[in-house]
This record gives structure tokens, C-alpha cells and sequence, in this order.
């Protein structure tokens, strides 16, 4: 059960490793892009070029998707980034149980977007969990964890990638201490527990008033989505990538732009100067800072704004 990108190397790890996939469960298509097309999820696509069986799981559909499930008497159920909360009788249906993929280090940042605020709040380490899935918000026994180091300029975007091919070698590894009964299940300590709630575009805005390092985490971790967003003038922008320039302080208004460099724009902060190197227009592609300067005229004392 999954749909995103960041389920497919789950999904292939478990083709590969010759676990036998009697069903793949996604969410519904839907319309997306300019021309409002709909899309099948990732894991839909994917599930369809390995001709797997594959349905969708939508409003409404719970107690249809449960009998279908519970029909095909699966040892297991495994469920990576799939946007719904399993409910009875399917939790404790299976005899191994329903196995979960989750992209942090459990109990820090249960919830649905743990990269991107990992991320945002300077995290220097993520990691996936391999949890068996209780009636909570991935609250259940840990069954194994392994730990990766966030890279200074590393973004949500590639991070969850990364993540996403460490957690399927790690369910595969846990599937087959679970099948010899070679896995002691952790609870958790909710003490240490922090929540991290689906991502919006209220998110967006930056606030140039913040030190620098909150700023670029900022940057990072909502890359690619929702994205960081300032004002130039009237043009929105997205700032889509950024690094630390200095940590001191100038005496200006923060978002005030302090230089023009050949790699990018630097901008005050509330405390220390970043430096601006890839910004996007709305509807428009990606681009350097030097190739933005080109289509819009920029000059130190110029000012971000949000």
C-alpha cells in the first residue's frame, strides 16, 4: 500500500527480493499540471509495468478495500507513504502484521511530512523505521532503524530520495527477520515524540527577520514543496536554492540586498547574509541567479519582502 515516488523502491525492492505481491493499493487519480490531466499515482505506474494487480483506495472505499485485502490472506501488509490510516480488522489481520516505512528516526517527527521538517528545524540527522502499525498516528513498535546523516545543502527533495532507497533495503532486510522470527519489537517513547503536520503553501513565505541558518533551512527543506517565496518588488519569486554567506550582522532592514556576486545575490538576514543562487518565477523554469539577473534588473538596496 503506497503512492508516491518515494514508495516505488520499496515496491521494487519487494519484487526483486521475490517476496510474492498478491495486491498493490494506491490512491485515487487526479488532476494535475496545467492542462489538468489526470495522473495515476507513482506506485499505480509501477505496480501496472510489473503487471501487478493494483486498485485504489478512495473516500468511502475503506470497507471495500479491506474485504479485497483480507481475501487475498496476506502474511503481511506493507504500507509506505500511502495517505490513509489503516483501521480493525486489517491492523491485526495479517500474522506478521501491517509494516510501515517511515521516513524518520521514530518517535521524532511522526506525521506526514518528517523530511522537510527534519530539515527546517536543522536536524543533522534523518534515518528511516520499520514500525508494525497500531491504531495511532505512527505510534506502533519499532522493528528496526537506520540512521543517515542530513548534508549541509541538502534539500527535502533529495533527502527523500535517499531515504527512500534506505528504507526499502531495510524492509526487506526486517521481512526477513520477521519471517524467521528474528525481530524484537520496541515500543516507543512518547516523551520523545514530535509531530510533523502535512505541509502547506502558508509554509511558503520566508521571513528574512530570522537568522540565516533558519532561513537556508527554510530553503532547503521545502524544496521542492511547497517551495520558499519572497517578493521582489511586485514579482513573487521562488528562492529555490541558497547557501550561508556570512554570519555578520549588517545594519539594514532585513531582505535588503547587500551585493550583486558572480554566483549569487546576497541578502541580509535578521542575523548574518545569504546568498541567493536559484530562483523560479511563477509558471516560469528554474534559474541561476546570474541568469535572473538578465530578465530583471536588480541593484544593492533593493528589497525582499514577504
Amino acid at each position: 500500500m503506497g503512492s508516491p515516488e518515494f514508495a516505488v523502491p520499496a515496491l521494487d525492492a519487494l519484487i526483486e527480493a521475490r517476496f510474492e505481491i498478491r495486491l498493490v493499493v494506491t490512491q485515487p487519480d487526479r488532476r494535475a499540471g496545467r492542462g489538468r490531466r489526470l495522473e495515476e499515482t507513482a506506485v499505480k505506474q509501477a505496480a501496472k509495468a510489473h503487471r501487478l494487480p493494483v486498485i485504489d483506495f478512495g473516500r468511502g472505499d475503506a470497507g471495500a478495500v479491506t474485504e479485497q485485502v483480507l481475501a487475498q490472506e496476506p502474511t503481511a501488509v506493507v504500507v509506505v507513504a500511502f495517505g490513509h490510516i489503516l483501521k480493525e480488522p486489517l491492523l491485526s489481520a495479517p500474522p506478521l502484521g501491517c509494516i510501515n516505512v517511515h521516513a524518520s528516526l521514530l518517535p521524532r517527527w511522526r506525521g506526514v511530512s518528517p523530511i522537510q521538517f527534519a530539515i527546517m528545524h536543522g536536524d543533522a540527522w534523518s534515518g528511516v523505521t520499520i514500525m508494525h502499525m497500531d491504531a495511532g498516528v505512527d505510534t506502533g513498535p519499532i522493528l528496526a532503524q537506520r540512521a543517515v546523516p542530513i548534508l549541509p545543502d541538502e534539500t527535502a527533495g533529495e533527502l527523500a530520495e535517499k531515504l527512500s532507497g534506505q528504507g526499502a533495503d531495510l524492509l526487506v532486510h526486517t521481512l526477513r527477520s520477521l519471517e524467521a522470527n528474528k525481530v524484537v519489537a520496541h515500543p516507543q517513547n512518547d516523551e520523545g515524540a514530535v509531530y510533523a503536520p502535512k505541509l502547506t503553501r502558508s509554509l511558503a513565505p520566508i521571513r528574512w527577520d530570522r537568522s540565516v541558518t533558519v532561513v537556508h533551512n527554510q530553503i532547503r527543506g521545502l524544496q521542492p514543496y511547497p517551495g520558499s517565496t519572497s517578493f521582489l518588488g511586485e514579482q513573487l519569486v521562488k528562492i529555490i536554492q541558497a547557501q550561508p554567506f556570512s554570519y555578520r550582522t549588517e545594519s539594514v532592514i532585513a531582505g535588503t540586498i547587500l551585493g550583486l556576486e558572480k554566483e549569487g545575490i546576497c541578502v541580509a538576514c535578521g542575523e548574518g547574509i545569504l546568498m541567493v543562487t536559484g530562483l523560479q518565477r511563477p509558471g516560469g523554469k528554474p534559474l541561476s541567479a546570474a541568469q535572473f539577473r538578465q530578465g530583471y534588473e536588480i541593484q544593492p538596496g533593493d528589497v525582499f519582502h514577504s
